[in-house]
């Protein structure tokens, strides 16, 4: 995290050198994942077929809650909230981007249509390939996903596929400390933080960035770390609080423009047309669903502790 703020404290130019090449490694390397895993499984070495029959993978249901199917489904979506969250930092950019009202929608789209459709075939492979589930889920390693490698794939592949992952995970953290530190710089300028606004929403003469805000988040985000000592609920809490409170911000803006501004927006070069009021309407609906869903735990009854 302390690498990732020198970074995100760096000119402007700098910082979006170091996103250029962290993107393109990421999906170059997810790529690579995608494509090896099925190549390089060893299930047939334990006495398995290569992959999993079609109709396991889309005729069962994996148990993971107490709840009902269906619920538990809609749990299982803030895995993908998390994953698709990226999306939101184009327009906290905006404001150091050139043709902006372009370029940042532009740059929303193309994050959540390749990080979803790459997701797909992702989760795809993961399903295809899986042994087991549960001792994926309750390994000592801590690390289902490093747990599930070692499942299906040789020692020697497996530490190259998490050796790409810790360098992509590192790309992505810098992604969102320099968002984040442009969202508290943008709320320290309407006086958001009280006192400590002025000095949070100053901008470093030397870099033209804030700075100020960049070394405000690093910190809070050390003593959030801390609740790793609390255990995996309090960081599962905290997971699903973070997934809550961007559904929300999300949300709100397209609800003030689909139920109280209605003809009275002015859409930009880049907008939905007609369908931008359907639209806004069911991601408002669907918000509205999800936050209650978030908020429950994964046991029911007497195993709630």
């Amino acid at each position: 995290m302390l690498i990732q703020s020198c970074i995100s404290s760096m000119p402007t130019k700098w910082i979006a050198n170091f996103n250029s090449y962290g993107s393109t490694f990421n999906i170059v390397a997810l790529i690579v994942v995608i494509i090896t895993i099925p190549a390089a499984t060893n299930r047939a070495d334990q006495g398995l077929p290569k992959f999993t029959p079609s109709s396991v993978v889309w005729g069962n249901f994996y148990e993971g809650t107490n709840f009902p199917q269906g619920v538990s489904l809609l749990m299982s979506f803030v895995a993908v909230i998390w994953t698709m969250s990226g999306y939101d930092a184009p327009f906290h950019l905006s404001e150091e981007c050139s043709n902006a009202n372009i370029a940042s929608p532009r740059a929303i789209v193309l994050t959540s249509g390749v990080g979803g459709l790459f997701g797909w075939f992702l989760q795809l492979v993961v399903a295809y390939t899986v042994v087991d589930i549960d001792l994926a889920l309750e390994s000592d390693l801590g690390q289902p996903y490093a747990a599930y490698l070692l499942q299906v794939l040789p020692q020697k592949i497996t530490m190259a596929i998490l050796a790409l992952t810790i360098i992509c995970a590192f790309s992505m953290g810098q992604g969102c400390m320099v968002a984040a530190s442009r969202v508290t710089f943008a709320y320290s300028r309407d006086e958001c933080f009280g006192p400590l606004s002025n000095i949070t929403k100053r901008v470093n003469r030397h870099t033209r960035t804030p700075v100020n805000a960049v070394w405000f988040n690093t910190i809070i985000g050390i003593i959030m770390d801390l609740l790793i000592f609390g255990g995996p609920l309090a960081a599962g809490a905290l997971f699903s609080i973070g997934a809550v409170a961007a559904f929300v911000a999300f949300a709100i803006p397209i609800a003030i423009r689909v139920f109280f501004v209605g003809d009275r927006f002015r859409p930009g070069p880049w907008n939905l047309g007609r369908y931008s009021a359907p639209i806004g309407t069911l991601a408002c609906a669907f918000v509205a669903l999800m936050v209650p869903i978030l908020m429950l735990p994964s046991v029911t009854g007497s195993d709630l502790e």
